[in-house]
């Protein structure tokens, strides 16, 4: 005879290892390495200009899938199954740009799209961005094209493609995302001179 406390025994056991196989899977996973791109300082704390940064968009080859991109030759790209963006790509670039652009004008009244109140930006400058990877050559490259717009007219004040490229200081994909982020600031230079 089967009594019913075993049916709730094994009815807890079947839940506990259902949740365990979801924590599991729910896991980093082995191996896998998370990075985010940083700003190459500080914000600033004074008030100064307003700047709104965005929209920012990056082609759709870099923002699908979550993977660090190396382009292993001109026609070929690999993608890093254990490298990952800790987050949206698109997001974090929009935040270390604005950071680094900051630093580079002197202001901290900077905001990313969208922002609540147009009327205290002096300047908008949209982003997209065309290339944002390793190189086999031992170097990273960034392509976008930007716009600068003087608020409250919406009048166009640049339009330019910019090309930057870092070199790699050391193997490995850690350092990958490091250069990256120091291209980020070299484009916020280049929109800095604009402004």
């Amino acid at each position: 005879m089967i009594s019913p406390f075993s049916f709730a025994t094994r009815g807890l056991v079947l839940v506990g290892l259902v949740l365990l196989s979801s924590c599991s899977f729910l896991s980093k996973g082995p191996g896998r390495s998370y990075y985010v791109l940083t700003a190459a300082g500080p914000a600033p704390t004074r008030s100064g200009i307003g700047i709104g940064v965005g929209p920012v968009n990056l082609a759709p080859f870099l923002t699908e899938r979550p993977n660090l991109i190396f382009q292993s030759s001109p026609n070929r790209l690999e993608f890093s199954d254990e490298h990952l963006w800790a987050g949206d790509l698109e997001d974090d670039f929009a935040r270390v740009l604005a950071t680094n652009l900051g630093r580079r004008v002197g202001t901290a009244n900077v905001k990313i799209y969208p922002w609540q109140r147009e009327s205290e930006l002096n300047y908008q400058v949209t982003i997209d961005v065309i290339r944002f990877q390793g190189t086999p050559d031992g170097e990273t490259v960034l392509e976008a094209n930007w716009r600068a717009y003087r608020l409250p007219e919406g009048n166009l004040v640049m339009n330019r493609n910019t090309t930057v490229t870092d070199d790699l200081l050391n193997d490995g994909f850690e350092e990958l995302a490091a250069s990256q982020s120091r291209l980020v600031d070299k484009l916020a230079a280049a929109i800095a001179q604009s402004l």
